[in-house]
Order: C-alpha cells, then sequence, then structure tokens
C-alpha cells in the first residue's frame, strides 16, 4: 500500500482551535475565513463537528488517501518501526482540548499518537443506502447479534473516548454509548426508567448532568419519565447504517457475549468487559494498552486491577501485557483448555495473576 505522497492533492489534514475570549470561545479554522463565538458548554461538539464536515466534504478514494503524519516527517508521535496498516482518519485532542486535529493516518502512526482516537467510517457516512429499483429488499439471513454489532460497539467505544472528557465517569460512559446508539436521525433520545433500572442507573441524575456538563446533551426535561435528551455532538448524528441495525449493537453492549457481565457489578468492571468483548474473537482477544485505558476511562494501573477482577470473576481466562509492543491479550474461558480456567481462577485469587 502506498502510504506516503508529497503530491498536494492528497493532503487530509484540518485543524480547529478554541480560542478563550469575552463570551465564550471562538472558533478558528485556517480553511475558514469566519471565527463564531460559542457557548462554553457545546464549544467541545462544534469543535468535532466542523471537523467532521471538513471530512466529508473533502473526500477521497481510499487508494489515494495517505498516512499524513509521515509526509509531514512523523512528527506526531515518538518513532516507531514505521507506516504500516490500512488508512484511517484519526481524530487529535491536544492542549487540553483547545486545539483538535483530524488526519488521515496509517493504523500503526494512529496507535502511537498520544491523546488520539480512531474515528469509525461509520460516523461520517451519508445515510443508509437504498436497494436499486425494482430490487425486493433481501430476507433477513443474519443472527441478531453478530460481528456486525461487535464492531459497531467497538467503533463507538473508539470514538467516545476522545469524544467525552478523559475524566467522563465508567457509568457516563456506558450511557452514552447507549444514547448514541439508540439516538434517532434528528439526535433525540427516549429511555425509558425500566431499561435505566435494567442497567442499574436508573435514578443517576448525576450520570446526566456529568453528559450535560460535558456539553455532549442536553436533556429536554428533568421530570418526565422517560428520560428524554438532545445529543449536542453532532458527529453522531451522520452514522451508517440506520437506527435499527445500531439498535441492534445497543443490545448487544448490554450482554456483550462471551463476556456478558452481571449488571450488578460496578460499572467500571463492565465497561471493562464489555471493551474487552469488543476486541474479542474465537475465545481470545487482544488490543493497545493506550486504547484500552482510554476507551474504559481508566490509568492503566487501574485498568491492570479490573483485568485481575474479571479473572477472579471468570469472565477472563488470563490476560498478559506485553511490555515491549504494549499490546494486552487475554483469553476467555470457553477457550481454554479443560481444567486450566480453574487453575489460573484460583491463582488469581491467592493473587497470583497469570499476567505476572
Amino acid at each position: 500500500m502506498r502510504l506516503a505522497s508529497t503530491h498536494a492533492a492528497v493532503q487530509r489534514i484540518w485543524t480547529v482551535h478554541l480560542r478563550p475570549q469575552t463570551g465564550g470561545p471562538a472558533l478558528t479554522c485556517p480553511r475558514c475565513a469566519h471565527s463564531p463565538v460559542l457557548p462554553a458548554a457545546s464549544a467541545r461538539s462544534a469543535a468535532l463537528t466542523h471537523l467532521a464536515r471538513h471530512a466529508r466534504a473533502d473526500t477521497l478514494p481510499g487508494y489515494l488517501r495517505i498516512c499524513q503524519c509521515r509526509a509531514l516527517g512523523c512528527h506526531w508521535h515518538p518513532r516507531h518501526r514505521g507506516c504500516a496498516g490500512p488508512v484511517l482518519l484519526a481524530l487529535t485532542c491536544d492542549r487540553g482540548g483547545r486545539a483538535w486535529r483530524l488526519a488521515d493516518a496509517c493504523a500503526a502512526c494512529a496507535a502511537a499518537m498520544s491523546r488520539t482516537a480512531v474515528v469509525p467510517p461509520t460516523l461520517l457516512g451519508t445515510g443508509r443506502a437504498q436497494p436499486a429499483a425494482g430490487m425486493a429488499r433481501p430476507a433477513r439471513t443474519t443472527p441478531p447479534f453478530g460481528p456486525a454489532e461487535q464492531q459497531r460497539v467497538r467503533e463507538m467505544l473508539t470514538y467516545l473516548a476522545t469524544a467525552l472528557p478523559r475524566f467522563s465517569s465508567p457509568a457516563a460512559r456506558l450511557l452514552a454509548l447507549q444514547c448514541a446508539l439508540r439516538a434517532d436521525h434528528h439526535g433525540q433520545i427516549r429511555l425509558p426508567h425500566g431499561f435505566l433500572r435494567g442497567m442499574r442507573l436508573h435514578g443517576r441524575v448525576e450520570l446526566w448532568l456529568e453528559l450535560e456538563h460535558a456539553g455532549w446533551l442536553h436533556r429536554l426535561s428533568r421530570r418526565r419519565l422517560p428520560v428524554q435528551a438532545q445529543l449536542l455532538d453532532a458527529a453522531v448524528l451522520h452514522q451508517a447504517p440506520g437506527r435499527t441495525a445500531r439498535i441492534r449493537a445497543a443490545q448487544w453492549a448490554l450482554r456483550p457475549a462471551p463476556l456478558a457481565a452481571s449488571p450488578g457489578l460496578p460499572c467500571a468492571l463492565r465497561l471493562t468487559a464489555l471493551a474487552l468483548a469488543a476486541h474479542s474473537t474465537a475465545g481470545a482477544g487482544g488490543g493497545e494498552l493506550d486504547a484500552l485505558t482510554r476507551q474504559c476511562g481508566q490509568p492503566p494501573q487501574q485498568l491492570e486491577d479490573l483485568l485481575d477482577q474479571l479473572v477472579r470473576a471468570r469472565l477472563v481466562t488470563a490476560w498478559h501485557h506485553h511490555h515491549d509492543s504494549g499490546e494486552v491479550r487475554w483469553e476467555l474461558p470457553a477457550h481454554s483448555p479443560p481444567g486450566e480456567a480453574t487453575a489460573q481462577g484460583a491463582n488469581a485469587q491467592r493473587g497470583q495473576g497469570p499476567h505476572n
């Protein structure tokens, strides 16, 4: 794959800055002449929406997209082994949220960048594809849950890792995930109290306040049931495929087999189990430690403790941190040889985690 070139036509880098001033931050973009003044609560969402609008307007065939990081001499990350993997859209937050960059980068460079998340292509789609005239819709043959739902949840967790503030709680992240996947095409959400009760989030008013304070959504009414809210993050309004497929992904996220944690467990443990399930296949999984910490909203040390707790809960058989590559690998009970899960679970109970 061709990853780098000096041809000006293939440059795909967009940046915006939120400059503090009286009346609210001003959004400045090198490609736009105007600098609108924004309410502080919605500035983050406006910045992400502005970047997404540029990316949709400057579409380019995949074979012409290059790693912009390498084209500029790889100044965005520490040195690594070189470009590799597909070219992705990388969203980077800098200067404490006052600067945002969206750019094409290969998978290797995107993984090496700090404060960066990969933007799923589904967040930049223009809508649901319609069947050609005269063609009947195919009968549904796929199961209600499968790799498509898993991928959709993984992409949304990746996006929320950057779209939400780093200090967002695990419970707020679980709630935001459901809101993003269940919102209609106007960005409106309607969650019955029974649904929230099933998630053990009923009556958790502080979670809605947390997402409101982050400028991510706004509750339409604070007294009505079911809870109704409006998403302020316009980037999630352009998801593809449609809402039916997204709701299936939201349902899978509630019981993410094979790591379906009990709703009675702490939210931090449930979110970690969900993140691992989204990155698992054939009884095992793996991912970059930095990416997992961002998706779970936890520092590395706390994430390692949560992984130990998943071992003790027998949701995970074993896990190991490969320090040379920065990758975490894990095994699931169904994939382990008979008797291995019991032995490793006993070791974890005695404080002898398999990662040591």
